[in-house]
């Protein structure tokens, strides 16, 4: 009675042990996506997303392919790449929700921001930045978020911002004169 006693204790304790380590794995994976998508610099981002390490993460990433057009080939990959991960791994891990949601865009908008840093023409550079940013408060993700006319208005103030900072880099000779097509 004794020995089955005993049995009982340690087979429960293993159970346990066993039990608690799927949680415990989740737990450092979650771990990992927030140093992933707030902690490390976007070149540092980088160079972990070419390893994809850890492997069991989501490294997929369309690009900016539904971002606005990008005429002067700001160097906006990067973010856009981070920011692919962050909603692919907080969706897969479930915690997509509103606060993470604005917590990925605007790490996407710092790492816009970065990017910019490294071009001639960083104002209009910003201005574009902030129209990827504005475009994705507004559409990315699924969680309901109001659509208003204020955030309309935002995003119209944006563009024109931006159309005003390509006038003045390319007064400066920052950027090319575009011919309209």
């Amino acid at each position: 009675m004794k020995i089955a006693a005993v049995f009982l204790a340690l087979a429960s304790a293993a159970l346990a042990a066993s039990s608690a380590v799927v949680p415990r794995q989740a737990q450092d994976l979650r771990a990992v996506t927030d140093r992933l998508s707030f902690v490390l610099t976007l070149p540092d981002f980088t160079a972990q997303r070419n390893r994809r390490d850890p492997p069991s993460l989501d490294w997929d990433s369309d690009g900016c392919t539904a971002a606005a057009d990008n005429p002067f080939d700001f160097p906006f990959l990067p973010g856009c790449q981070r920011h692919d991960f962050g909603y692919r791994n907080f969706r897969k891990q479930r915690r997509f929700d509103q606060g993470n949601k604005d917590r990925i865009d605007k790490q996407f908008k710092n790492d816009l921001y970065f990017q910019c840093g490294q071009v001639p023409a960083e104002s209009a550079c910003q201005r574009l930045a902030d129209i990827y940013y504005l475009a994705v408060r507004r559409f990315g993700g699924p969680v309901d978020s109001k659509r208003d006319t204020l955030a309309s208005e935002a995003y119209a103030e944006a563009v024109k911002a931006y159309d005003e900072g390509v006038a003045k880099a390319q007064e400066e000779g920052l950027l090319p004169v575009l011919n309209p097509t």
